[in-house]
């Protein structure tokens, strides 16, 4: 009688699981999710597994590249500026207009207008020109004789002077205990977002881990080419839904790169006219909201060396509302406005850190005052 009941159970429970499994392959099939890093589970970069971070409740902006994808290797940073000299040495305008004006047999005053003028067409700044032309006055005259050679030392020498050999230029981007914020700003135009991609791989050459943030909220594209920066170097991007609140993205970014131990986390920013009071003050509320977390560490500002004393327009302003700490100077490559390197930090008192001198995904260099020098007088 125990065998009957015991055959009878089995049967029923097979039954049972035929129903199941009938009713389970009857019910309609949901989409899958698209992968959503948690916050509690930032990405590790380390792991090669680049993903889009999604903060909780916002939207997925774009496709995840699989675990796996290939990264690029980027160039050594060290020596990139000179690497790229011949671009900039086309800034020399200013170079070979005083070698050939100090080279002149009698520098009588018309001579000594000239100077200032190329000076100032090179946008040194009127302060700075006439800082620079009477100690080229006064050590000429000490000089008696003026051989090419000694002109040349002797401009390079003063020119050195003047753009700051000693001034720290150091990027701080890591250090003990969480990762260094680096908040990235600037206007319209000036490749700021372009900026953010090429610094970031900038970083991981250096053998930083990196994590971005999309912050610019209001162009959905601009968090795509950030997204697409990241990519390629395996540095993941947190996004929100566009058209929201850049502060809330940022602290997000921020608090991901805390709890996924990167060294860094890079910010952009939309790019702001800087007459929109509204826009410059929602710029200091994403500073503001990033330090709770603690420190921003720099705030870098873009501009663009073509755009000359327009520039130091924007410079002042940005400086006022979020503390620029450093300049990066895109598109110094084929423009004979070089001086703008020393209008901009005597207008802010704020060392030019990082130059962009191509369109290259490895040409933006750390700025070396005696490369920048050299390339402007020639060799």
């Amino acid at each position: 009688m125990t065998t009957y009941l015991v055959i009878a159970l089995v049967l029923a429970a097979v039954l049972l699981l035929a129903v199941v499994g009938l009713l389970v392959r009857r019910r309609p099939r949901k989409a899958p999710l698209p992968p959503i890093t948690d916050r509690s589970e930032p990405v590790d970069l380390r792991t090669g597994d680049v993903r889009v971070i999604t903060p909780p409740g916002a939207r997925p902006e774009a496709e995840v590249a699989e675990p796996g994808t290939a990264l690029e290797q980027p160039e050594p940073t060290a020596g990139r500026l000179h690497r790229l000299r011949s671009r900039l040495s086309r800034s020399s305008g200013i170079g070979r207009g005083l070698l050939g004006l100090l080279g002149r047999d009698d520098l009588d005053e018309q001579t000594w207008d000239e100077v200032e003028t190329v000076l100032l067409t090179a946008d040194v700044g009127l302060a700075p020109t006439e800082e620079l032309v009477d100690r080229l006055r006064t050590r000429v005259k000490e000089l008696g004789a003026r051989s090419p050679e000694a002109i040349r030392t002797l401009l390079r020498e003063e020119l050195l002077a003047l753009v700051g050999p000693d001034t720290d230029r150091s990027l701080h981007t890591a250090h003990e205990g969480r990762p260094a914020v680096v908040l990235v700003v600037g206007v319209n135009g000036t490749g700021k977002t372009t900026t953010v991609g090429k610094l970031a791989r900038f970083l991981v050459a250096d053998g930083r881990t990196v994590l971005l943030g999309a912050a610019d909220t209001f162009r959905a594209a601009a968090a795509d080419q950030l997204q697409t920066w990241g990519e390629r170097v395996g540095a993941p991007v947190v996004r929100g839904p566009e058209g929201g609140d850049p502060a809330s993205v940022a602290f997000d970014a921020v608090k991901q790169g805390i709890d996924g131990g990167y060294d860094t986390v890079l910010l952009d920013t939309a790019g702001r006219l800087q007459n929109k009071v509204g826009l410059m003050d929602e710029l200091g509320k994403v500073k503001r909201v990033v330090e709770k977390h603690g420190p921003v560490d720099e705030v870098l500002l873009v501009l663009d060396a073509t755009t000359g004393q327009n520039g130091m327009v924007q410079a002042r302003v940005f400086s006022e509302v979020v503390d620029v700490t450093g300049i990066v100077l895109t598109k110094l490559d084929g423009t004979a406005k070089g001086g703008i390197v020393v209008a901009v930090q005597r207008e802010l008192d704020v060392p030019v850190k990082l130059v962009g001198l191509g369109e290259g995904a490895d040409d933006l260099a750390p700025f070396e005052p005696e490369e920048f020098v050299d390339a402007l007088i020639g060799d």
